[in-house]
């Protein structure tokens, strides 16, 4: 397939765009514009079947401890699960206790939007400040910016993830502590950076507020660890659990979502979890060679290793889903960035791609210069809806046209006769052909709803998983973050200390030179130009 385009495709095959598309959960995929054939996907398909997909669907709906490295089973999919359904983990039924804290959100979530839930001084909540890192972050805040036009505008959300300071004080600056309701979520509630922030949110409101029995009306915890929840002063009946089965970077359909839920109720978020039900049940139950997750994860594959493509562009045309590109390189890269196989061997082919993107038109006017005519091949994901939650003018219009417009510009260029019948200079001519041959998936919906975001996140999650089967990596564990974080626990007392060092000579360097500008901001109360 190196050297056919999709030019030559096309023209043989006047089915085409319409043959290579599928629709499944109120999703139409157009892929069309791949540089496969029958045969290829034939072929990849076949792939599948050798790596043992349906074994491994099979056995991750089923409960099974796919998790090797941490012995745990990967359950994303009960937390969307029906009550009527059953999924069993150890010999018990988790069904019953999703729901059950479904329920407890449903009904503080009813409490905080009804103007009922008071703070210590007895004015009533009208700012939401989320503070957690990773999934407990990106999930909220994505699904926030992608459902605001469901949102209670009466109420004012924050997220707050990063340990630098900055990103507390400018979430806060403007809110009145009497009125602020912290959700701090930490499954084991000990997570570095999200108690950074947690205890600075405290001190914050005990600052204005004065009594520690206020931390019981103005904080409530997402989290496993009650002792450590109550110890920081909250009242573990306002503690919302989950499970050691739930990965963070697939937990924003948990109790990770409560601030989801207060923004748009309870009611559409059953909506957003029936969505992410739905394309689960298509995932589990369509024929491969018909199953949207299984042909986005085996195409992302075929580029990776078979083209030597290193990047992916995810580039939704609405600027609700701003957020999701973030969300999902957390939920690709950290799933599948691996280079060890299940049982331990050092892989010998390429796994995940790095995945990037910005709302369209935004990166129209930044980035496509190098998709277009650069050396990378970037195959993109196209993200686009019939209709518009806003529409104003022609707005929706000129949107939909340079979706699409992009995707066929990708595909088949201008060659240089194209070019100079249209009267240009032969000295200008390189500069203007478009190669083409740039493959590109359209996925199309009707509005973005809450049930639609669901199916779209669920989409990605299960093509990941793919992807992940075929490379014969665990996706659901993440090593790689923890040396850093381990390390980052001696440096901080280092900083704050005179100890001898004993890294390397740069990280010692470097160490020094901070205690150097310490020493001279608490000698002089300004920084020595002299220690930099």
């Amino acid at each position: 397939m190196r050297d056919v385009t999709l030019r030559e495709l096309f023209d043989a095959d006047a089915t085409r765009g319409d043959r290579l598309a599928l629709s499944a959960c109120g999703i139409y995929l157009d892929y069309s514009k791949n540089r496969v054939t029958d045969e290829t996907l034939r072929l990849l398909l076949a792939l599948a079947g050798e790596s043992g997909l349906r074994a491994r669907i099979d056995a991750m709906f089923a409960g099974e401890k796919i998790n090797v490295t941490e012995g745990r089973a990967v359950l994303h999919t009960a937390l969307r699960a029906p009550r009527r359904s059953s999924v069993t983990v150890d010999g018990a039924d988790v069904v019953p206790a999703v729901h059950e804290v479904l329920a407890r959100m449903a009904a503080f979530a009813d409490t905080v939007r009804a103007g009922r839930w008071l703070g210590h001084t007895g004015a009533p909540i009208a700012n939401i400040v989320n503070i957690g890192i990773g999934g407990s972050d990106l999930g909220p805040v994505m699904a926030h910016e992608a459902l605001r036009h469901y949102a209670d505008r009466e109420l004012t959300f924050r997220f707050v993830s990063n340990v630098d300071g900055t990103d507390f004080v400018e979430a806060t600056a403007d809110l009145d502590p009497a009125r602020t309701l912290f959700i701090v979520s930490s499954k084991t509630f000990t997570t570095a950076e999200t108690m950074a922030n947690a205890r600075s949110a405290r001190a914050w409101v005990l600052d204005a507020l004065g009594d520690p029995a206020a931390v019981a009306r103005h904080f409530v915890a997402v989290s496993t660890n009650a002792a450590e929840v109550g110890a920081f002063g909250i009242d573990v009946a306002n503690m919302f659990g989950f499970w050691d089965w739930v990965g963070g970077r697939y937990s924003m359909d948990s109790a990770i979502g409560l601030s989801t839920m207060i923004a748009i109720g309870p009611a559409a978020f059953g909506e957003l979890l029936a969505g992410f039900h739905a394309m689960d049940d298509h995932f589990r139950a369509a024929p491969f060679e018909a199953n949207m997750p299984v042909l986005l994860g085996l195409l992302t594959v075929w580029y990776r290793n078979f083209f030597g493509a290193r990047t992916q562009a995810v580039l939704p045309y609405d600027q609700y889903l701003k957020r999701f590109p973030a969300y999902l390189q957390q939920l690709t890269m950290e799933s599948n960035g691996k280079s060890v196989t299940l049982d331990g061997r050092a892989v010998d082919y390429d796994t995940s791609p790095l995945y990037w993107g910005e709302p369209g038109t935004n990166g129209q006017h930044s980035f496509y210069q190098l998709i277009h005519q650069g050396t990378e091949l970037v195959p993109c994901d196209f993200i686009a809806f019939t209709r518009s939650l806003n529409p104003i003018g022609e707005h929706h219009r000129l949107l939909t046209a340079n979706v699409l417009a992009q995707a066929e510009a990708l595909a088949f260029g201008k060659t240089a006769d194209e070019v100079r019948a249209e009267g240009t200079p032969d000295w200008l001519v390189p500069h203007r052909v478009f190669a083409g041959n740039r493959p590109s998936n359209t996925l199309l919906a009707d509005r973005l709803t809450p049930r639609a975001l669901g199916s779209l996140v669920a989409l990605y999650e299960h093509a990941v998983f793919v992807q992940g089967t075929i490379w014969e990596v665990n996706s659901f564990d993440q090593w790689g973050v923890e040396l850093g974080k381990a390390l980052a626990k001696t440096v901080a007392a280092e900083l704050a200390s005179d100890t001898e060092l004993a890294h390397d000579s740069s990280t010692n360097a470097l160490i020094r030179r901070f205690r150097a500008a310490r020493d001279s901001t608490a000698t002089t109360g300004t920084l020595d130009a002299a220690s930099l």
